[in-house]
């Protein structure tokens, strides 16, 4: 249960996230698997994992909407100076004893990713001392979580033996909000990679302040 005792009254709190999406034919060959989960073992999750269509996510955070703008301008500063990644999927792993999950096999590009976000705007995600932004260093893409004993442990019997192969290139990351409490998000923004020599610590671009 999110904590919101210490927001200030009368300004909305959001719930983001920012997440890696694959191409719309691997999102449907990971949604057939969740679809297949869900009917086997009756797991809630795996039909409404949180943000809709499969993804994988950077970092989750709760943010007051008045500080979007700020947000959405550093992180398209990071994304800017960002190359495309080639994120490589290969068969299931779990979080024993609530989480099952497709392995991400090319972690390091990932990661590194996530690194900077953390160094670069954890300051703005950053709602209060009990709400701090959540950072995925163990990059995955879920299949079902918040599993019942009873499902964690069948589904994990039967998807630690079976197999599963994807790749996509992410050439840009989404943002995407709630507000707290409700199930449906929305797009904020795309960002796309561009592999440009961006000091975001200055707010430079080829050495050319950004307005």
């Amino acid at each position: 249960m999110k904590d919101l005792s210490n927001t200030i009254p009368g300004y909305r709190v959001y719930e983001y996230l920012l997440v890696l999406n694959p191409h719309e034919e691997l999102r449907n060959k990971i949604a057939a698997v969740k679809a297949e989960f869900y009917n086997t073992y009756q797991a809630e999750t795996s039909r409404k994992h949180s943000g809709g269509k499969p993804h994988l996510t950077l970092v989750n955070f709760l943010q007051y909407g008045l500080m979007e703008d700020r947000i959405v301008n550093r992180l398209k500063m990071i994304a800017m100076g960002y190359h495309p990644v080639k994120i490589e999927l290969k068969d299931y792993g779990s979080f024993p004893s609530h989480t099952i999950y497709i392995n991400v096999t090319s972690k390091m590009p990932v990661q590194n990713l996530v690194k900077q976000i953390r160094t670069e705007a954890q300051r703005l995600m950053k709602l209060n001392e009990d709400n701090k932004p959540h950072f995925i260093m163990e990059p995955h893409m879920t299949i079902a979580r918040r599993l019942l004993p009873w499902q964690y442990e069948k589904g994990w019997l039967e998807y630690s033996h079976k197999h599963f192969t994807g790749k996509f290139i992410a050439d840009g990351m989404l943002l995407l909000k709630r507000p707290v409490f409700e199930l449906k998000y929305e797009i904020v923004q795309r960002f796309e990679f561009q592999n440009l020599p961006v000091n975001t610590t200055q707010g430079e671009l080829f050495g050319t302040p950004v307005p």
